[in-house]
């Protein structure tokens, strides 16, 4: 978390993303190995990356149609959290 210019706290896109994996996948294991194999695992599937997708446009504004997914894009924390960084960039 952050402080903004008005001296609020923000919660960085990395704890969005992390928290959102966290609940859809259920483990905190998503917060130590950022290189967890998401679908390998069984950790996520179709309806968790919907949930995921729904959760990235709510709170951060990063819309994704599912036909816009890539499951090779999305396999891990680490690449999800890639994925979204560099969506934030271009919609600036």
């Amino acid at each position: 978390m952050v402080a903004d210019a008005t001296g609020m706290v923000q919660t960085s896109v990395t704890e969005h993303v992390l928290a959102a994996l966290e609940r859809i996948t259920r483990t905190e294991e998503v917060r130590r190995n950022l290189d967890l194999e998401l679908f390998e695992l069984d950790l996520l599937d179709s309806l968790g990356v919907v949930e995921l997708l729904v959760l990235l446009a709510d709170r951060l504004g990063v819309e994704v149609s599912p036909a816009e997914f890539d499951r090779e894009e999305w396999a891990t924390p680490r690449k999800i959290l890639a994925f979204v960084e560099a969506r934030r960039a271009a919609i600036r």
